[in-house]
């Protein structure tokens, strides 16, 4: 199984579990729900696959690392108490609550969500004396004497024993507890979520051509060689911030992440290829329509080259994508918001509305973040929720300063707050506009340049496996990408066609 087919186990998993039947039960009850648990290589995205499912479905995520764990933290530790047994006194040893369990309940508290998953990485390579409290953890969810909330469902990760020499084998008693799913690694998977999460242009195309180098691991004489889903998108991070700060990728740099010296050299060398490519093609005169006096250059390039032109292209337009999904959320945040404040602007002043709802998403954003349930891309749509609400706010008391007559008229303050929302909107739907002719121009250079050739099949491929993208075209669409689209969607059916009609021939 590949690590998206594994998020979506997880996901169908926890939605299972925390079905409910008519009187509030749990359907399966808890003591049938199996912990998952996902082995497969380090650094190929175990721990980030359960983060997403819990930020989607917005629920609470635990995570620990198990082995950081002694058996004193994991149970609790032991006390002396005093019982009466029929008429005479017993000294009885007890537990003080693990620290575990303890972290659960008190994100109930923090969160009021009383659902979540709790999930513990390494679990089969614990240390030998904390090994029977994982099995009674695995059997039971309990750690010591202390369960696990009802509403927590337990996902556990492992390395296969090639790659740790602390692991443990499981027994058939407590793999018979468990729902094992076996992941590998997969690039087309961390394409996908490459799109998603960001990851620069130049590793997602330099892994196109280059795919056995997206992840291995090896030890001969040299010692470990390795490269993991993990180094790249860490790599790609610290990219990102250095082409802000104009530094160089040096090859020393790279084998900080690239635990190989033969690709940390290869894909630096590439990336200052990448980084040429960029200036001599004029990917902002391609989107903006301007014509190009090179095509012929590009006509001529090695397929590498062409195939890094299309990456730029396909990462400039992502950018406006991703844009495009983070100002719808924000503006209907915003709709919403004047709905509900116009409905009640009786109760107080508009202004006082505006400041209040201010405070109260600045509370929420705090009370997220101790709880580590706000992603930075919801962080950023809340903040600036608040920066455009304190506009609107400054916008108002300028105006209600210049014209008495709006002085306790919150009629006159919500239109004049409407006033600001609509300008806000054309300044969106003309970021829509550039967006959308961005995309025509890039599909016709590459179809003037091209032809219906592999170089637009490619770059069509790689916009429809982008979320941000499908979201973009399925909301507002786009002529010239239809027409492109279907001709080649036409044109593989012809051509399935005409080999079915062949083979009938032959035979």
């Amino acid at each position: 199984m590949n690590i998206q087919e594994a998020k979506e186990e997880i996901k169908r998993t926890v939605e299972a579990y925390h079905k409910r039947d008519e009187d509030g039960s749990y359907k399966i009850p808890v003591e049938k729900q199996r912990p998952l648990f996902l082995m497969g290589p380090p650094g190929i995205g175990k721990t980030a696959i359960v983060e997403q499912v819990a930020e989607e479905l917005g629920i609470n995520l635990i995570s620990y690392t198990i082995t950081h764990h002694t058996r004193q933290s994991a149970i609790g530790l032991p006390f002396i108490s005093r019982k009466i047994y029929g008429e005479k006194e017993y000294s009885v040893t007890e537990y003080t609550m693990s620290e575990i369990v303890a972290s659960v309940y008190e994100q109930i508290e923090r969160t009021g969500i009383e659902e979540g998953i709790l999930f513990l990485d390494e679990i089969n390579a614990v240390s030998e004396t904390l090994s029977p409290t994982m099995l009674q953890f695995l059997q039971y969810k309990t750690f010591g004497m202390h369960r696990v909330p009802e509403g927590f469902i337990i996902v556990t990760a492992g390395n296969p024993s090639e790659f740790n020499k602390s692991v443990r084998d499981f027994d058939i008693a407590t793999l018979d507890r468990l729902r094992k799913i076996d992941i590998e690694e997969d690039f087309q998977s961390f394409k996908t979520y490459a799109y998603q999460a960001g990851i620069h242009s130049a590793i997602t195309s330099y892994l196109e051509i280059k795919k056995d180098r997206f992840y291995f691991v090896k030890q001969d004489i040299e010692g470990k060689r390795y490269v993991t889903a993990r180094s790249w998108e860490d790599l790609s991070k610290l990219l990102q911030v250095y082409e802000e700060l104009h530094y160089p990728l040096e090859k020393e740099l790279s084998l900080e992440y690239l635990a190989d010296p033969e690709v940390a050299e290869d894909f630096t060398l590439y990336y200052s290829l990448y980084r040429k490519y960029r200036e001599i093609y004029h990917v902002p005169d391609i989107l903006a329509g301007v014509e190009v006096k090179e095509s012929r250059l590009f006509l001529e390039a090695p397929f590498d080259e062409k195939l890094s032109l299309l990456s730029l292209l396909t990462d400039a337009l992502q950018n406006s994508f991703r844009n495009y999904g983070k100002e719808k959320e924000l503006f209907s945040r915003i709709f919403q918001f004047l709905k509900n404040t116009k409905e009640g602007s009786a109760e107080i002043p508009v202004s006082q509305a505006l400041e209040e709802e201010v405070k109260r998403q600045r509370k929420r954003m705090a009370s997220l973040k101790e709880a580590r349930m706000l992603s930075k891309k919801e962080e950023s749509i809340r903040l600036q929720f608040m920066q455009m609400l304190g506009m609107f706010n400054a916008s108002l008391k300028e105006e209600i300063s210049m014209k008495d007559e709006m002085q306790g008229d919150n009629e006159a303050a919500f239109s004049f707050l409407k006033e600001c929302f609509r300008k806000k909107e054309e300044e969106r739907q003309e970021e829509i506009r550039k967006t959308g002719e961005m995309l025509s121009n890039a599909l016709n250079f590459l179809g003037n340049t091209f032809g219906e050739g592999q170089e637009l099949l490619l770059f069509l491929s790689e916009i429809s496996k982008s979320r941000y993208a499908l979201e973009f075209l399925s909301d507002i669409g786009n002529e010239t990408y239809s027409r492109y689209n279907q001709y080649l969607l036409l044109k593989d059916k012809q051509k399935l066609l005409q080999e079915e009609a062949e083979q009938a021939l032959r035979n």
